[in-house]
């Protein structure tokens, strides 16, 4: 991972594909530190909602509207609120190219990571998500983890989620990576 300071850090996405925590991990974050948090999904046009309802997986084309906005949202916020957390899938290096590109900032990902079926687990037992089961594994199949040279850390979601959450706390108020 590249060196970064955290405090200069003001935008943070916790990452990974559905299921894997990003919404619960984001707001508990949002709330130990006292920031807001955007959920990625709120970003997303009703067509896009749509078709990931009726377990069509999303394309490009239909995600660049997207991050572009959640991009801006975040960069207002972080301009606001001096700082920001946000859950996206942002699965691909080219999505978090074009957030940080979006936010105009330098962006932390939090990629939370686990296997298959703990995260089908977790999705089979969850409400209210128009997310179905059935796409996991075209987000898995889609999914490009960072890279050591993108502003990223990844956490392993089979422990227990304080546990994570400890993690990630320990992470962004690290002086430097």
């Amino acid at each position: 991972m590249p060196s970064q300071s955290v405090s200069e850090v003001r935008i943070i996405v916790i990452m990974g594909v559905s299921g894997c925590g990003k919404s619960t991990t984001g707001a508990a974050l949002g709330a130990y530190f006292g920031k807001p948090y955007l959920d990625g999904d709120d970003f997303h046009p009703a067509a896009n909602v749509e078709k990931m309802r009726s377990g069509e997986p999303l394309t490009d084309e239909d995600r660049w509207p997207w991050l572009a906005e959640l991009g801006r949202a975040m960069c207002e916020n972080a301009m606001r609120n001096g700082r920001v957390f946000a859950g996206c899938s942002a699965l691909k290096r080219s999505y978090r190219e074009a957030l940080v590109e979006a936010a105009g900032e330098p962006i932390l990902f939090i990629h939370l990571s686990g296997s298959r079926a703990l995260i089908a687990e977790r999705m089979a037992t969850r409400s209210g998500h128009y997310m179905p089961t059935g796409l996991l594994d075209s987000q898995i199949a889609t999914l490009e983890p960072p890279g050591d040279d993108e502003v990223a850390v990844q956490v392993d979601i089979a422990q227990p989620v304080e546990a994570v959450m400890q993690q990630c706390i320990r992470v962004i108020e690290s002086p430097s990576r």
